[in-house]
């Protein structure tokens, strides 16, 4: 398997508390060809329902703007029937984040993922970059990659997918 990609899409999880099972927002960034083609998220209504103060702070989601939202399993199948058959290659930005919510669901929920490649913009920062911080809106400040509204999952997903496909431009593979 190879170490990047050029066709992914990017995922960001946001979460209605520390459990990684609660995601309360789903967002995606779909990339074909080192092209951003589309771009989507879903609130999702937690189990309960229930959040945390910190977390309404840190993405500005509450329990009314999700209490008449599908459940995870509802919006993971749409996802996984719309654009998982083409692509299995996930880029998030602290993949063991993501990749932990989207296990934790799985199990709550009983779903069977598929074979998922997942790359880590956070990672690969890392390795290419000495600056004081890789926080995904701080790496995309410093590399001039437009912000969206950091904590909102589509803003998150388009703004790691543009960060990745500038990590790769930077390490001359596109």
């Amino acid at each position: 398997m190879k170490k990047y990609s050029t066709n992914f899409i990017a995922i960001d999880f946001e979460t209605a508390t520390s459990l990684r099972s609660s995601i309360c927002e789903v967002g995606i960034c779909v990339v074909k060809n080192a092209k951003i083609v589309d771009t989507n998220s879903w609130l999702v209504r937690p189990q309960n329902n229930y959040y945390q103060e910190w977390n309404i702070k840190v993405h500005g989601i509450k329990p009314e703007d999700t209490e008449n939202a599908p459940s995870f399993n509802e919006i993971w199948n749409n996802i996984q029937n719309k654009y998982l058959r083409k692509n299995n290659t996930f880029v998030a930005h602290n993949a063991s984040f993501d990749r932990s919510c989207l296990e934790k669901c799985a199990d709550l929920y009983n779903i069977t993922l598929p074979t998922i490649n997942w790359i880590c913009t956070l990672q690969t920062a890392r390795k290419i970059f000495n600056f004081e911080s890789n926080k995904l809106d701080y790496l995309c400040n410093k590399l001039d990659i437009e912000l969206g509204k950091h904590h909102r999952a589509a803003d998150d997903a388009q703004m790691c997918a543009k960060l990745y496909l500038k990590q790769l431009q930077m390490q001359n593979i596109i």
